[in-house]
């Protein structure tokens, strides 16, 4: 049998100096794979900045294969299914421009998808990468985890760790580019994704040896604030496209409205910038809705 393969897609706009500390972790966790066979596709969505110097001049230093492709039109879902015409490896993770691998992360990621009995999507752990940034978009949970398969997948694994074998891929198809940061929805192509791949019987796993440091920089609560609506915005969309195909996104609507009677009996108080979480969410996920139902 022949060694597993991985590629490791990146892709990145206008984010030169956090990029230069991704790549730089991603060549200690190369160093550190032993004889894991693994390429890097990195893929410049549109940017102004040094970008294309700095993936340049990081590509010539590796002793490994990496790809890199541009994708000019903005939007994360489109520059991830332009990398990933180019991949060639068995398993296929991602991450974020902002995040750092931990050294061992390949050799956890190989060792995830030899447990895995059949095709399958794994999610890793995301740690706050600086105490001073707010604690989101962050994946904390420290116990392996199996997604209910009529369950909806939203937020038990994330794009900044993920991965998917090439069987995956084919069966499940491209990430819509409707959806994702710099597209018409914002948010929710993960989800998106993962609602599909579980909707075809693909487990959906949580492995949290598979780390990495998330460094997003949002400290001000209006960052947060503005992140949350986004999310909610994306997902009220993945309701739209989804609502008359999937009972899954028909019990999140009805939960949702059930959840707005939290705000008295159980509010959320970790979101400086929002008094009303559930119903905050709410009025999001309906805009994202309404949007879909507009212009999908």
């Amino acid at each position: 049998m022949r060694p597993v393969t991985v590629t490791l897609l990146i892709c990145t706009r206008n984010r030169c100096a956090s990029l230069a500390a991704t790549l730089a972790s991603v060549t200690r966790a190369v160093a550190a794979a032993g004889g894991i066979a693994i390429e890097v596709i990195l893929v410049d969505n549109g940017s102004t900045d040094a970008t294309p110097q700095l993936i340049a001049q990081w590509r010539t230093e590796q002793p490994f294969r990496v790809a890199s492709v541009e994708e000019p039109r903005p939007g994360l879902a489109r520059a991830r299914n332009r990398g990933l015409l180019h991949r060639t490896g068995d398993i296929v993770a991602m991450t974020d421009d902002d995040c750092i691998l931990h050294p061992d992360y390949f050799t956890r990621l190989v060792a995830a998808f030899d447990k895995a009995a059949g095709p399958a999507i794994i999610g890793g752990r995301i740690l706050l990468g600086n105490p001073a940034d707010l604690p989101v978009t962050v994946k904390l949970e420290d116990h392996p985890m199996v997604a209910p398969p009529d369950s909806f997948p939203g937020g038990f694994v994330m794009g900044a760790n993920l991965a998917f074998g090439a069987d995956v891929l084919d069966a499940v198809g491209p990430f819509d580019e409707r959806f994702g940061a710099g597209a018409r929805f914002v948010a929710a192509e993960d989800t998106d994704f993962l609602l599909r791949a579980s909707g075809l019987g693909i487990p959906i796993l949580y492995d949290p040896l598979i780390v990495v440091d998330h460094h997003h920089g949002r400290r001000d609560t209006r960052d947060e604030t503005s992140l949350l609506a986004g999310y909610s915005f994306g997902d009220g969309a993945l309701y739209a496209k989804h609502v008359f195909t999937d009972k899954r996104v028909r019990r999140m609507l009805i939960a949702d409205l059930w959840d707005v009677r939290l705000d008295v009996l159980r509010p959320v108080t970790t979101h400086a910038g929002v008094r009303r979480f559930y119903l905050f969410r709410l009025l999001h996920k309906t805009r994202g809705f309404l949007s879909y139902c507009r212009r999908g």
